[in-house]
């Protein structure tokens, strides 16, 4: 019982696949439904893991990791499929990456980092995923042409940066500590 909520999260890692490769397709309405049972699935899995104490440090890092490999491919994918800038794709990634990187030299140079989520962070992560299901619900449903995306395509640059500095001088404070 207590693997449920990492069950639902190796789910959710396994939908990346089926979303990219539905987007590859253009499969527009099969692609919303999986990326929308994958947000679902991140809710359920937080809220069962909480309610029912399942929670776990496995848990914490594939719900993370899910999440990057969801957010991350999503973005290469609709640069690839011309839905946005490969620009915006490069940002995206480039930030997780260095991320990750950062994380990597703190161990090798043995002064570990706590890996807590920034509020700026968390801010970000919302508004990339409300504009990548936006951007794919209005594939699905209607057109890409709308007044929302370019307003919500740069907030979620402006995101992206300002979380990416804030990344960044939180490790530079910690590694000269």
């Amino acid at each position: 019982m207590k693997n449920i909520p990492n069950l639902i999260t190796v789910m959710r890692l396994l939908l990346v696949p089926v979303v990219v490769g539905l987007i590859a397709a253009q499969a527009w309405g099969l692609a919303f439904l999986a990326f929308a049972v994958a947000g679902v699935s991140d809710g359920l899995d937080g809220y069962i893991a909480r309610r029912f104490d399942m929670r776990s440090e496995l848990g914490a890092y594939l719900d993370a990791l899910a999440d990057k490999a969801l957010l991350m491919s999503m973005f290469v994918a609709l640069a690839v499929a011309h839905i946005v800038p490969a620009w915006v794709a490069i940002l995206v990634v480039s930030r997780d990456l260095m991320i990750v990187g950062a994380v990597i030299v703190s161990w090798v140079l043995d002064k570990p980092v706590q890996i807590r989520p920034l509020w700026i962070s968390k801010l970000n992560t919302a508004a990339q995923i409300a504009f990548a299901g936006t951007a794919l619900g209005a594939m699905a449903f209607s057109s890409l042409q709308g007044v929302w995306f370019d307003p919500m395509l740069y907030a979620v640059v402006a995101l992206t940066l300002a979380s990416t500095a804030a990344y960044l001088a939180q490790w530079l404070r910690h590694m000269g500590s």
